[in-house]
């Protein structure tokens, strides 16, 4: 699996089993896969471990990346277990003896290490000279210190993280490494917490980053199953155009006055519908006929409520009318027409003009009865304009 230069931006995760537990941890594994993730990180802080990466590398879906911490002779084990990368904390191993001997070792087996810097556990001595506290420029230092040691026995297949629980510090920590780096950046917040607050706060610093060109492969570090990791992961990626889209992109109004159905309950039930569909399309749910269509034109599909009946529309042009209940069934049984044969070959099985005659006349009629400002605007203006006068 390829990072940096140029290829596709890639999402990771960290299995939560004992990395010992081969058949739990593959287990774990293959879920990940399933669910976005390109890359793997596992425990190696002893040996049982090591073992456990010896009998699982050959069998798993994913690279495996080692996370070392303490102990350089477990990055040493990691490699002769064959893992295709390590991770090493520089703020834990510091002695530079060690540090170039798991760099040799890797060199030699021309397997990639990502000096995963840690505003948690940055080298005393750096966080004394920086004032006592983390600063963006600790970090950075830390890892050019890192790169210093490997350019020392010639090995390069560096990536390097300079991960820190604040968003802010975060961002202009990568920010600073951009600048004085070449190497691949691997991005995330760590000890993001759990969701959803875990999820907005990685999802900050990810994706400001992302948004300035910053980062060439991600992890959301979350207090939860690391299956939901890997979603988000590949969903800020599929938001950002970044990688293909591999599973459904369900968009739905917030809902107002004009829904005379339960939008929130009818997206969620889409939502689970598809969750393991593997359609590579974007379905929209929309509250009313008055706009839903015209608001979501550009959606492969989308349904409207319309009187307690859905109006099917395709690319924006309405196809079908169907009854409250099937409106999720019919979502399902369309998307799935449109993946096997296309757009086209959708539209050229109904009669467009039927169809959208129905959805005119409920449009019409829910004008009739609600009006077509339905949230009394014109009322509030004139309202405002006697407080002004």
């Amino acid at each position: 699996m390829l990072v940096g230069g140029g290829a596709p931006i890639t999402v990771q995760s960290m299995t939560t089993t004992r990395t010992s537990d081969v058949d739990g941890t593959l287990q774990q594994i293959y879920a990940l896969a399933a669910n976005g993730a390109d890359i793997v990180r596992c425990t190696c802080n002893e040996m049982e471990a090591a073992e456990g990466l010896a009998r699982m590398v050959p069998r798993s879906p994913l690279p495996i990346v080692a996370d070392i911490h303490h102990q350089y002779r477990m990055a040493l084990a990691a490699l002769e277990a064959g893992v295709q990368g390590l991770r090493l904390n520089p703020g834990n191993i510091r002695n530079p003896a060690h540090i170039k001997a798991v760099a040799v070792e890797a060199r030699d087996r021309g397997v990639p290490i990502r000096i995963g810097v840690n505003g948690g556990s940055l080298d005393p001595a750096l966080y004394e000279r920086h004032g006592g506290r983390v600063t963006p420029e600790a970090m950075v230092e830390s890892a050019l210190q890192e790169i210093a040691y490997f350019d020392e026995v010639g090995f390069d297949l560096i990536k390097i993280s300079v991960k820190a629980s604040n968003v802010p510090l975060m961002i202009e920590a990568y920010r600073q490494l951009a600048e004085a780096t070449d190497h691949p950046l691997h991005l995330g917040v760590t000890e993001a917490g759990p969701l959803p607050d875990g999820l907005i706060k990685a999802t900050a610093g990810i994706a400001t980053l992302l948004a300035e060109g910053i980062g060439d492969t991600i992890r959301f570090s979350l207090t939860a199953d690391p299956v939901e990791e890997a979603k988000a992961g590949r969903t800020l990626l599929e938001s950002f155009g970044l990688r293909e889209r591999k599973n459904v992109d369900l968009i739905a109004c917030p809902s107002c006055g004009r829904a005379e159905v339960d939008v929130i309950q009818i997206a969620e039930a889409a939502r689970d519908a598809f969750a393991e569909k593997q359609l590579p399309l974007q379905i929209a749910v929309m509250g009313c006929v008055v706009n839903g269509p015209g608001e979501a034109r550009d959606a492969d599909l989308g349904i409207a409520a319309g009187r307690h009946r859905g109006h099917l529309f395709v690319k924006g042009t309405n196809v079908a009318v169907v009854p409250e209940d099937e409106m999720v069934a019919t979502l399902v049984e369309w998307a799935e027409f449109i993946a096997e044969h296309g757009t086209d070959a959708a539209l050229a099985r109904v009669d467009v003009e039927k169809a959208r005659r129905e959805a005119e006349k409920d449009r019409s009629a829910m004008f009739a009865d609600k009006g077509a400002d339905v949230n009394a605007s014109e009322q509030r203006i004139e309202q405002i304009h006697r407080r002004l006068d």
